[in-house]
């Protein structure tokens, strides 16, 4: 069967996707807003709660999207699999929520460093560099599988960290800490800051863009009461809309798996055939084909080279056949034996 080959003009990107950060204190409505999903018209919303919180959201039973508990920091990735394979084919999963990375990053940082201290013996013992660096890769295959395998919508909740803590070299956490504050930046498109303001008697909840790379979400914008419906809303009404892509197939056209075709004219088979046929050596054949193909071996000639070799095989040791043709040509070969003795009669004679 011939592989399906990507066409890959159907991997072009679509304008509807956006992975968002949303930091804030608590209280300020970031599960509230991430559970927004749900009703943005993405599909199926599969929430990730790290916190075990999402049990005060509506609908989180089960009855407007799936929440999904998670007990210990190992169970993110498999579960995340889960949700991208056969979650999505059962669920119909179209989107996805993770409350909250902060959560996630500190369960995992400690189950690191209570390894380490058990494994010592030492209640003061640190992870080495190594186990710092393995914790990396799982904490970047996270985000990785979530914000860019997913190829959906995402929103990542997070807390916001002491003033000045990330800037410190020496921490609790060593050189682990920029994946919980500027690591997790790499990954999304637009991350907000959640405040709640006082209006009066009154209190707003609003969002203010901290960092962007969409050019409908300038840094220093502002949102009262936002939802993700809202921001998908905003996309595309921007002075430069990014283009809706071409509809193609999702896979090029088979092609015919190599070799299938017949080969033009003969073949080194039929070549080595005839000659067996008339008696002839495979290695009286290899000759042949070095002195008038300038090969060095039968696998490396043409089908017209084989072809030429067939003629001169043919023409040298086949056998001829002496019937006349009645064109004339065999009878004057015959016929001059008979001539040329006629004048040697005559010249005796005379």
């Amino acid at each position: 069967m011939p592989s399906l080959r990507v066409h890959p003009l159907s991997r072009r990107p679509q304008q509807r996707r956006l992975v968002v950060a949303v930091r804030g204190a608590a209280g300020a409505g970031k599960s509230w807003f991430a559970a927004s999903l749900a009703d943005a018209g993405l599909g199926r919303l599969c929430y990730f709660d790290t916190e075990r919180k999402a049990r005060l959201l509506p609908g989180a039973d089960g009855s407007v999207f799936d929440a999904i508990e998670v007990e210990h920091p190992d169970e993110l990735l498999p579960f995340i699999d889960w949700a991208l394979g056969e979650g999505r084919e059962e669920q119909g999963y179209g989107c996805y929520a993770l409350d909250s990375w902060a959560m996630y990053f500190g369960r995992k940082h400690r189950a690191t460093v209570q390894a380490a201290r058990e494994r010592t013996g030492d209640p003061t013992a640190r992870p080495s560099a190594e186990e710092l660096e393995a914790d990396q890769v799982v904490l970047q295959e996270v985000l990785r599988r979530l914000c860019v395998d997913s190829g959906a919508c995402v929103v990542i909740t997070d807390q916001i960290g002491a003033r000045g803590k990330e800037q410190r070299e020496e921490n609790e956490m060593g050189r682990v800490l920029p994946m919980t504050t500027s690591g997790l930046e790499y990954f999304v498109d637009v991350m907000l800051e959640l405040n709640l303001r006082q209006d009066g008697f009154e209190t707003r909840r609003v969002a203010t863009v901290v960092k962007s790379n969409a050019p409908d979400f300038p840094v220093g914008l502002e949102v009262e009461g936002p939802t993700f419906a809202d921001l998908l809303g905003r996309m595309g009404a921007g002075p430069s809309p990014a283009p809706l892509p071409a509809s193609v197939a999702d896979v090029l056209p088979e092609l015919p798996e190599p070799g299938l075709p017949a080969p033009a004219g003969p073949t080194v088979d039929d070549l080595l055939a005839e000659a067996e046929a008339l008696g002839l050596a495979r290695e009286q054949v290899l000759l042949a084909a070095r002195h008038y193909c300038g090969v060095q071996a039968l696998g490396e000639l043409a089908p017209d080279q084989t072809a030429d070799l067939l003629d001169r095989m043919r023409a040298r040791y086949a056998p001829q056949d002496d019937t006349p043709s009645g064109d004339g040509v065999a009878n004057a070969t015959t016929a001059e034996p008979e001539v040329t003795v006629s004048k040697r009669s005559r010249k005796k004679a005379a």
